[in-house]
């Protein structure tokens, strides 16, 4: 395996892969202490691009060890993809269940025919060893006006009672997610069907449904929907929607909403740990974006990292997201932040940045990614202007004020986080080296900068 020492995009406190590729967060959980997160995985990317799941385990969120590939592609119902899927704890016991991918040869769209997408259950004593996999449902078990797009169980148990949502994708190319229910993970029935007031994108992928604070939340990754000014602007999107009602039953589903507005967030999928927190790990990536912008480690022989640990909470009636408190060990020297100074950083570091007159801010990141405050236009935007952003853009939203900014730099990731996460932008970029120059304009502010310590990673 490659050396990656000396790779300066490799990143100190983000999940990536060995080598190879890596894509969405599977089967998030903690089992008597230990935190797991599993991912899609192919090792051995571009060679061979089937994928399984790859394994980091952790004590503390912070020190993780890579666990290897507990699921391949070694059965008939998976022999094109172990895709994605979920954790269920019960019983001292892990239950993962994941979609089987099958791609029949001969003359097919893969869409309306010749794909199998089998729904598999596989148990674990101890979260590192597997036995043996079972179908629990398949293609002709699934309603008959739906594609062969069904994928991506997520289940989950309440009242007694398993809940499994799936994606779909319609033969009238809408998206939406299916319920089933079950008495003992084996016979699932189908309980309830998901969908917006109106058609939103032609596929919902990597669904998840959870309650925050009793109230419940339907997270999908729509596509196929239009693109606007400060919304939707990348190729897919992820977000959730304020479910109302009964999820068993009768429903109504609020307005779609972003969980992150950067070039570099999908498929995300949450768990409730032992300390009972809900906390999120996106992809830091996208798929089927080479025509717009890259990643330039895949030069180096590995592609995309996992999103920082996030917890889910329901503050003033507004979902936010917020790195776990666990991340704050990583911090180093520190000190306060000036209204107009140039930094010179690590390209590791944490800045928390507070602006209680909601004036204009700026900063400007590496000589090329630069994030501006316009308070008039009650805008924030995060621009590449240079070749560190791999051919990214322009990211912007709308917000009422930003009156707070939460930022780690990562060696070649970015997230930022503002007004106590109520909103989140997510970007990979470039830089030359391992040092990094941060200028900050800005009429008055207050607020502190670190650097930041690496997690150990074996």
């Amino acid at each position: 395996m490659k050396d990656y020492r000396y790779d300066h995009w490799r990143m100190g406190y983000h999940l990536m892969p060995p080598a190879g590729w890596l894509n969405d967060p599977n089967g998030l959980c903690q089992m008597d202490g230990t935190y797991h997160v599993f991912f899609q995985y192919a090792p051995e990317y571009p060679k061979n691009n089937n994928k399984g799941w790859g394994h980091y385990m952790s004590k503390n969120l912070m020190d993780w060890t890579y666990a290897g590939m507990p699921l391949k592609t070694d059965q008939d119902f998976d022999k094109d993809g172990v895709y994605s899927g979920s954790a269920l704890i019960e019983d001292g016991k892990m239950h993962l269940f994941y979609t089987g991918n099958v791609k029949e040869p001969g003359d097919h769209d893969y869409i309306t025919s010749g794909r199998g997408a089998a729904t598999v259950h596989v148990v674990s004593e101890d979260g590192i060893q597997f036995g043996e996999k079972q179908c629990v449902l398949v293609n002709a078990d699934y309603p008959a006006n739906y594609t062969c797009h069904i994928r991506d169980p997520k289940v989950w148990k309440e009242d007694g009672q398993y809940y499994m949502v799936l994606g779909g994708r319609t033969r009238e190319d809408e998206g939406r997610v299916l319920l089933y229910t079950s008495t003992d993970m084996d016979k699932w029935k189908l309980q309830n069907e998901f969908s917006g007031k109106e058609p939103f994108g032609y596929m919902w992928e990597c669904p998840d449904l959870f309650a925050v604070d009793d109230q419940y939340l339907l997270s999908v990754s729509p596509q196929g929907v239009p693109r606007e000014e400060y919304r939707y602007q990348n190729i897919y999107q992820s977000g959730y929607y304020k479910l109302n009602g009964d999820f068993r039953g009768e429903y109504s589903l609020e307005d779609f909403t972003q969980w992150d507005y950067g070039f570099d967030f999908y498929a995300p999928q949450t768990f409730m740990d032992e300390q009972g927190r809900r906390i999120l790990i996106g992809w830091m990536g996208l798929p089927d974006i080479e025509e717009e912008y890259t990643n330039k480690s895949d030069e180096n022989g590995w592609v995309h990292a996992l999103t920082m640990l996030r917890e889910v909470t329901l503050k003033e009636g507004k979902i936010r997201q917020n790195p776990v408190k666990e991340y704050q060990q990583l911090r180093k020297q520190g000190e306060p932040l000036h209204a107009e100074k140039t930094y010179h950083l690590s390209n590791s570091f944490e800045l928390d940045l507070r602006n209680p007159t909601d004036n204009d801010f700026s900063m400007l990141l590496s000589g090329g990614a630069a994030m501006e405050y316009k308070a008039e236009q009650k805008e924030f935007s995060l621009c590449f202007t240079n070749q560190i952003g791999a051919g990214r853009g322009k990211r912007k939203i709308k917000v009422n004020e930003c009156t707070k900014l939460h930022m780690f730099v990562d060696h070649s990731a970015i997230e930022i986080y503002l007004n106590e996460g109520e909103y989140v932008m997510t970007t990979r970029f470039y830089p030359k080296d391992n040092k990094a120059v941060l200028l900050i304009t800005a009429p008055t502010l207050t607020g502190n900068i670190w650097e930041l310590g690496l997690q150990s990673r074996v």
